[in-house]
């Protein structure tokens, strides 16, 4: 099982890099984020003919989540309130898309479009703060669930130094904040991994490079899309990797996509 994230920076402008991914990489679950499109006009059509259902929460112009898949998807959670009805700010939260989440082959997959905040003075950190805070509330009701579980999306966090190639300049500010790394830390908690650092624990692996200043002509990015996985998921971790050519290409978003290979479990229980 092949589950997968990308911030595709509007599916309508990516629509030709994606159907060429989907196809390439083949991957059984997809989380997008900043679809930038309002759900009236989100292209199902050329999903379905890959082969793809789709669970979405959109918005004109910004923000937008979305999960692909091609099993089942069961039990579509959309927005904190799904789990946090009575949650005030969960609801006021609600309303830019950023939250879905479902059932795929028994795992909960939660795909997540976390604020980027803008400037550390900003009241756009102050929202991403809170979005934090809610988020972490959220997970500690998921994780009363019961079910195999998947966070992934752009967490706009690069959340150790080894995540910048520059920490030295970038250290401290957004997006390599203090509060925002100890927010996220408090999200994952101790049973969730990041599972790229499963197997890749060096420096020198980026998933976002920055339209302006030549990022990506120097490489010099940011990994601030990340896979958690909770145990039951670590056992089955195969390999999990940055998909960085799709940055390269004629007018790509700025992010690539990042992927996580799973045992299936079914197979495994077969081969027994």
């Amino acid at each position: 099982m092949r589950i997968a994230s990308w911030n595709v920076n509007s599916i309508r402008s990516r629509e030709t890099h994606l159907q060429r991914w989907l196809q390439m990489a083949q991957p059984d679950v997809l989380g997008l984020q900043e679809t930038k499109v309002e759900d009236a006009l989100f292209p199902h059509e050329f999903l379905e003919k890959a082969g793809y259902t789709a669970a979405i929460s959109g918005q004109k112009s910004y923000n937008g989540v979305a999960l692909l898949s091609r099993l089942p998807l069961e039990d579509v959670r959309i927005g904190f309130e799904a789990l946090l009805p009575s949650d005030q700010t969960a609801k006021e939260l609600g309303e830019q898309k950023r939250v879905i989440s479902a059932s795929v082959a028994g795992v909960r997959v939660l795909n997540l479009y976390v604020p980027n905040g803008s400037d550390l003075k900003s009241d756009k950190y102050k929202y991403k703060l809170a979005w934090l805070n809610c988020l972490n509330r959220y997970l500690n009701v998921q994780r009363q669930q019961g079910e195999a579980f998947c966070m992934l999306g752009d967490f706009n966090i690069a959340l150790e130094d080894i995540d910048l190639a520059n920490p030295g300049s970038n250290n401290g500010g957004i997006m390599a904040s203090l509060p925002e790394r100890e927010a996220l830390r408090g999200c994952i908690g101790n049973d969730l991994q990041d599972a790229f650092r499963l197997f890749e624990p060096e420096v020198g692996h980026w998933s976002w490079w920055d339209y302006r200043s030549g990022a990506w002509d120097r490489d010099q990015g940011w990994r601030i899309d990340h896979i958690y996985i909770d145990e039951e998921l670590q056992q089955r971790a195969l390999s999990s990797m940055i998909h960085k050519a799709e940055r390269g290409e004629l007018k790509p978003s700025d992010h690539a996509p990042i992927s996580l290979d799973l045992f299936d479990e079914v197979a495994e229980e077969n081969d027994d």
